[in-house]
Parts: structure tokens; C-alpha cells; sequence
């Protein structure tokens, strides 16, 4: 029985052992490849409000800030994760809209089937500005990066494989009137999610 249980103990202290060491490697990574990206400027409100907006499948054009200037708007760029909370948004009288940077085709219909409020272009890019981040292949060593692809290639989501698919974007909750950002998330890697909660909540504060 002792030998058993020394063999039994031995394995499970392997398994702990080489579990701690995938972590710590995984930890490792993600620090270093911390170093080659660019840390993210806050976006200027002033400068969202006057972006021009092309919607997709119309031929209209808006001011973003007409988006979010009487009832405030949460704001996905270049993210469809949030669409599980449009109905709750909607009870908030809040809308969800969906931003992209460019319109190609099958992708952009790939993104609807996972989104179905409006969606549009932003051709100057100042939603992803002040200053453009991209995911550079060294964030390939990452191994949240894998595991969010994975799931969205599950769901069937396949994301832009043409163009610049490799510029993060991120999710702004906006205020109405002078109530200006009130969460502003970015992306640090292909699929970083925004805490949803935290969405919620900071629609709340608008009522």
C-alpha cells in the first residue's frame, strides 16, 4: 500500500510540478511579448464626434456622434462578443452599434451573423486611434491568442483574413450629451475581451 500510494504521490506531484511550469512559461510569453507592442493612447472624444461613419448595406453617411449624443450607445470595435448583451441594453434604451475599418465582402457578412444591429465603416480610423495597435506575430506566442481564435473558429466567426485583420480594436460605453467616454476597453490581443459586467453597469449610470 505505501509503495502504491508513493508511486500515486509521486505522479501527482509530476502533474503539479510540470502544470506550475506551463503557467510559468505561458506568464513568461505574455511579459515578453508585452515588450514589442504598443501601449494604447486614450481616444479624444472630440475627435470621435466628428468621425464620418459609412453605413454598410446603405448609402448613409453620419457624424459618429449622432450615434450616442441623445441616449449615450456602447460602441464594439472590431469585437461581436458584446451581441449577447443587446437585449439587456435594449432594456436600458441603450443602442449596441458595431464599428470595422474597411467593408470586404464575405468577412463583413461573416461579422453580421454573430451581430445584427448596425454596422459602420471608419474609414479615418479614429476609432482605433489615437494611435493604430497592432497584433504583431510575436503575439502568435501567446497562448490566450490561440485559445481565443480556437473558440471563434468554433462559433463559426472567421474573422478578416485579408486586408489589416491584425489591428486590435476594443468597446467604448459613451455617455449622452456632456457626459463624454465613460469605459473605453483595448484590446492587448486577438480576442481580449471587455468585461461585460462592466459594461452593464456603466450603461446603468447613463439612466
Amino acid at each position: 500500500v505505501g509503495g502504491l500510494w508513493s508511486e500515486s504521490g509521486a505522479m501527482v506531484t509530476v502533474t503539479t510540478v510540470l502544470k506550475f511550469l506551463c503557467v510559468f512559461v505561458a506568464e513568461l510569453i505574455s511579459s515578453l511579448t508585452d515588450w514589442f507592442q504598443t501601449q494604447p493612447a486614450w481616444a479624444k472624444l472630440e475627435v470621435l464626434e466628428e468621425t464620418e461613419l459609412k453605413a454598410t448595406g446603405v448609402h448613409e453617411r453620419h457624424k459618429a456622434r449622432t450615434l450616442w449624443e441623445k441616449t449615450g450607445a456602447v460602441v464594439m470595435v472590431e469585437a461581436a462578443e458584446l451581441s449577447s448583451l443587446k437585449s439587456q441594453l435594449q432594456d436600458l434604451e441603450v443602442p449596441l452599434f458595431a464599428v470595422v475599418k474597411e467593408n470586404l465582402g464575405k468577412e463583413l457578412d461573416c461579422f453580421k451573423k454573430f451581430f445584427s444591429g448596425k454596422v459602420y465603416v471608419d474609414q479615418q480610423r479614429n476609432f482605433y486611434g489615437p494611435q493604430e495597435r497592432w497584433m504583431f506575430l510575436s503575439m502568435l506566442l501567446r497562448i490566450g491568442v490561440w485559445r481565443n481564435l480556437w473558440r471563434s473558429y468554433r462559433r463559426g466567426f472567421r474573422g478578416n483574413v485579408r486586408g489589416e485583420g491584425l489591428v486590435l480594436g476594443g468597446v467604448f460605453v459613451i455617455g449622452p450629451g456632456d457626459q463624454g467616454i465613460l469605459l473605453e476597453h483595448r484590446e492587448k490581443e486577438f480576442g481580449d475581451k471587455v468585461n461585460m459586467l462592466a459594461v452593464l453597469r456603466t450603461a446603468r449610470k447613463m439612466q
